[in-house]
């Protein structure tokens, strides 16, 4: 993948992070409050989303940071750590997103398998970096 979408899919995605963050102080609150009147769990909902987006925003710009890597040197490290923000920003965040709306998931291990891609994505993009020109390895 041309490290240019890479920094296309963060930046998309950065947005759609920006637009749940607004979701999050201007309509979540009144949306939980019409599904259920018991404040504590609004309060666990509304904690778990403001969670989905932190981890969502970051991990946009670890998909920049893919594409600024791959433009400097294009490596599968790149592209494997770029789809695992896409795989972590989907199950962790996305399944945060989903049970914070009152949605059960069908596979309770989403988030979990989501968090453990994230990881995996700032090792790869730390092998991208040390295997770059300037690096460790290419000295």
């Amino acid at each position: 993948m041309h490290p240019r979408y890479w920094i296309l899919c963060g930046a998309l995605l950065a947005a759609a992070g920006v637009a749940a963050g607004a979701f999050h102080s201007h309509g979540l609150e009144a949306f939980l409050n019409r599904r259920s009147p018991d404040p504590a769990a609004n309060l666990a909902r509304m904690e778990r989303f403001e969670l989905a987006v932190q981890y969502h925003l970051v991990h946009a710009l670890g998909l920049v940071l893919c594409g600024l890597l791959g433009l400097y040197r294009p490596t599968l490290f790149v592209t494997l750590a770029g789809l695992a923000f896409l795989t972590g920003i989907a199950l962790f965040s996305g399944g945060l997103y989903l049970r914070a709306l009152g949605s059960d998931l069908p596979l309770p291990y989403l988030i979990p398998a989501g968090g453990v891609a994230y990881i995996l994505g700032w090792l790869l993009a730390a092998v991208a970096a040390l295997r770059s020109p300037g690096g460790s390895q290419g000295r």
